[in-house]
């Protein structure tokens, strides 16, 4: 590891920042939203989830710029769609503005969760690829933190409209990113295979591997392999492996209920009969105990496996959910906090530090952005639905049958990971290749 690939990586991770702040700045927001323009459940469903349907359209398309443009490029203009939608969001009028812009933002955060995570996988040495691909993770978690602790800090100011302060502030970080996306070099892996760019595909390369030369032959041999495939279509039968560990591995992450909690976690509060004021802190508490465990993912994820962290992941989500269920229809809300606190502990040293590298591990280089697309494409699709459906299920149902219906999701997961999900830590993606592929 030297300071410069240390920079890039922090650089491009800063995209999950924006994608951890821009999903999470809506909680403080959505229910003096729904107020103010007087949005039935379904409406104001669809208001607050609009970003996740455009995280779909990002994560399903995301990957062709990220081939014909490059991954660098890419981010750059990611960048620049997320401070479009912060201010467009900020300043709106109407509930149908308002979607329009969150709609450009879920765009940015879809593409982000294709394009970043690709782009340090294939800048970083294998040693070192889970803790580099998880400053991705470090930064969305981190975003999410500080989207806490700027709505609890902004609560009241402008009177009203407090609101459109929490939303606009994205602007700042998203010039910020896109300035250093211009110090960053496009990977090496895309220079050569895309390009036929050999020396500067060397030039990276000279930086961020020990052994040059041995680094460029694999990926001429990878490509070599490869060749007359780089149109092969991702569902040509050929890599059917990675997408099905790649689709039940997003799937299980969203039927965890992540993003209802990151999404509604003021409100879930307030059902347990919290104020305002505390549910907005109490929020802030779930940011905090995300950061500290991706720290420990982050710290573990090369030492011990990807499979080891899923497996303290997912027995920690069926205890957390199962006992938050148990508090719903029992009407015990005393340590609902604590069950919370630990079902996000639970996510970010599993599934939440996780699920980036895996899926960026899993695929050639010749369909690689493609697959991200798949994976993310997977994973937002059943986060705009869940984000959508809850204000109505929770209004209906109450958190009991909810969570209840999480846990046992959660259950399935670990059988998932007992049965399907290969181990990747230190391994070359092209060594990758021919273990999920033969």
């Amino acid at each position: 590891m030297n300071n410069k690939l240390i920079l890039w990586s922090i650089t491009v991770g800063l995209g999950g920042f924006l994608f951890g702040l821009d999903t999470a700045v809506i909680s403080g927001a959505e229910q003096t939203i729904q107020k103010l323009w007087q949005l039935d459940d379904w409406t104001h469903g669809l208001a607050i989830g609009m970003a996740l349907y455009g995280t779909v359209f990002g994560a399903a398309f995301g990957g062709i710029p990220a081939d014909r443009i490059g991954r660098k490029k890419t981010l750059l203009w990611i960048g620049i769609l997320f401070f479009v939608s912060a201010i467009g969001a900020a300043v709106a009028q109407d509930v149908y503005t308002f979607m329009f812009f969150r709609f450009i933002g879920g765009l940015s955060i879809g593409a982000s969760s294709v394009v970043a995570p690709v782009y340090i996988s294939e800048i970083a040495p294998a040693e070192y690829r889970g803790r580099m691909v998880i400053s991705f993770q470090v930064n969305i978690v981190l975003g999410i933190l500080i989207a806490y602790v700027s709505n609890y800090l902004l609560l009241g100011v402008g009177g009203e409209n407090d609101w459109r302060w929490m939303l606009g502030i994205v602007a700042l970080p998203s010039l910020l990113f896109s300035g250093m996306m211009l110090m960053t070099p496009e990977t090496p892996r895309w220079l050569l295979l895309h390009q036929g760019d050999e020396q500067s595909a060397r030039e990276v390369l000279s930086i961020t591997e020990p052994d040059v030369d041995k680094a460029m032959e694999e990926i001429k041999a990878s490509a070599q392999q490869e060749k007359g495939q780089s149109r092969e279509s991702l569902f040509s039968g050929k890599f059917k492996i990675p997408i099905v560990l790649a689709f039940l591995f997003a799937f299980f992450n969203q039927v965890s209920g992540i993003n209802a909690v990151i999404y509604y976690a003021p409100r879930i509060f307030e059902m347990t009969g919290a104020g305002a004021s505390t549910a907005l802190l109490s929020t802030t508490g779930i940011g905090v105990v995300n950061l500290i465990f991706t720290f420990v993912g982050w710290y573990l994820i090369d030492r011990y496996g990807r499979k080891t962290l899923m497996y303290i992941g997912s027995l920690g989500y069926i205890l957390s959910l199962a006992l938050i269920a148990f508090s719903f229809y029992t009407e015990s809300y005393k340590l609902v906090p604590v069950y919370i606190f630990a079902f996000i502990a639970s996510h970010a040293i599993g599934q939440g530090a996780v699920i980036w590298v895996f899926i960026s591990e899993i695929f050639p280089n010749s369909v690689r952005a493609s697959g991200m697309s798949l994976g993310s494409l997977t994973h937002w699709v059943f986060a705009a639905l869940i984000a959508s459906v809850f204000p109505v299920l929770a209004n209906h149902f109450g958190g009991g049958p909810i969570f209840a219906f999480f846990s046992l999701m959660m259950v399935l997961q670990l059988l998932y990971v007992w049965r399907m999900m290969p181990e990747t830590k230190g391994v070359s993606l092209e060594e990758l290749q021919g273990r999920i592929l033969h």
